[in-house]
């Protein structure tokens, strides 16, 4: 936060910081403790609270999801995937690296691990299992290419395992890039 903080100052950005930690206890205390559903929640109580300052203020509410995670689905639903906007949504994780660069975005904020920050050194890339280097090139080839799973494996020179497990991300997690489905009566 500190990097983001001093970025903020040094660009002429208003900013305010909201432990969410009292809203997250009153949770605890009537909710059976899983650490992937808090997590969840974590991200739907920091978006509930931008949303409420967009609505007070006239405000959208601008997304940082970038295409490797809606692709693969690594946000929460409703949470850090809500936003009215997402500028970044049509680059690979890799890509808004380099457009950080070029906008002379400081190394120190560009070279630290992707992390939703959902519990203590959290990062993705070891949720994952997988670097995003290697996310983006599989998803390149999946999605906007088209090419079959082993195709990719070969040419990417990396496992069939690695391939199926971006593939089984994309599938499972389609219903994130959808609106809910309308029961018609």
């Amino acid at each position: 936060i500190e990097h983001a903080i001093d970025h903020a100052k040094s660009i002429g950005i208003r900013y305010q910081i909201i432990d969410i930690n009292p809203l997250l206890g009153k949770f605890a205390e009537v909710l059976p403790e899983d650490k992937i559903a808090r997590g969840n929640l974590m991200a739907r109580i920091r978006m509930s609270i931008l949303y409420y300052y967009a609505a007070i203020n006239g405000y959208l509410v601008v997304g940082t999801s970038d295409k490797s995670e809606i692709q693969t689905g690594y946000f929460t639903k409703f949470g850090d995937g809500a936003a009215d906007i997402l500028p970044i949504a049509d680059l690979y994780k890799t890509q808004v690296r380099g457009l950080g660069k070029y906008l002379d975005i400081p190394a120190v904020i560009l070279q630290k691990k992707s992390s939703p920050r959902l519990w203590i050194n959290h990062l993705a890339e070891e949720e994952l299992g997988i670097d995003y280097e290697t996310i983006d090139q599989i998803l390149r080839m999946l999605v906007e290419k088209k090419v079959k799973p082993e195709q990719v494996a070969r040419k990417l020179t990396v496992s069939i395992n690695e391939v199926r497990k971006v593939r089984y991300m994309i599938e499972k997690n389609a219903h994130k890039r959808k609106m809910p489905p309308i029961a018609y009566l």
